[in-house]
């Protein structure tokens, strides 16, 4: 399996002057959240990394509670988008559920210094947006238990497993995916994914 190890990077410096102020502020605070903790990152280090002032910044994000609500935000987003393209073709339900599964787990593994920073530091989210971000995770959640039941109703799932606890048990093992996958490991996050996806549909079939 792909070798635990340190999911810190180094900072991204002034130098990437070419990346919109937005984006080059969310890629160091990203690092220096993942290698510091979000409680010891101050908002000087963020700009002094990211070569702007702090009014750049805050023309762009009120807070760094912003930017760390929105280093998860970005991600989820994505995801969200290519789970319903998935979730919504017209292929098999097998098909579908295992492309969302393989990439749900891809996507999290290529951004996993959000993923880590977010469940390390999502107590510290002022509660509005902290429910915001529960709310769009449990929507995604609930698309793939609506999978899994549709494959139970059509007789392609086992019936004898609630929908609910699989997704609990699926995205239980996604989410600790920062606490041992590398991306100089075995296996690339596409190859865990493949994985993930087909130890799913395997305890699926009846």
């Amino acid at each position: 399996m792909a070798r635990a190890g340190s999911v810190g990077a180094g900072v991204r410096g002034p130098e990437a002057e070419g990346e919109p102020v937005p984006q080059r502020l969310l890629s160091v605070a990203t690092k220096l959240f993942a290698e510091q903790g979000f409680e010891m990152t101050s908002v000087q280090q963020i700009v002094d990394a990211a070569g702007v002032t702090k009014g750049a910044m805050y023309h762009y994000f009120g807070s760094k509670d912003d930017l760390l609500y929105e280093i998860y935000a970005r991600v989820l987003r994505v995801q969200t988008a290519r789970m319903e393209s998935a979730a919504d073709s017209s292929e098999p339900v097998e098909k579908r559920l295992h492309a969302v599964a393989a990439d749900v787990v891809a996507t999290t593994a290529a951004n996993l210094d959000d993923t880590v920073i977010f469940f390390r530091s999502m107590h510290l989210l002022h509660p509005d947006k902290k429910a915001e971000v529960r709310a769009e995770r449990r929507r995604y959640h609930e698309r793939v238990r609506r999978l899994i039941e549709e494959g139970q109703r059509s007789g392609v799932f086992r019936s004898d497993k609630s929908a609910d606890l699989v997704v609990d048990f699926f995205f239980g093992a996604v989410h600790h995916l920062g606490t041992w996958f590398h991306q100089d490991g075995e296996l690339t996050g596409e190859q865990v994914g493949e994985n993930f996806a087909d130890l799913l549909l395997a305890s699926l079939r009846p």
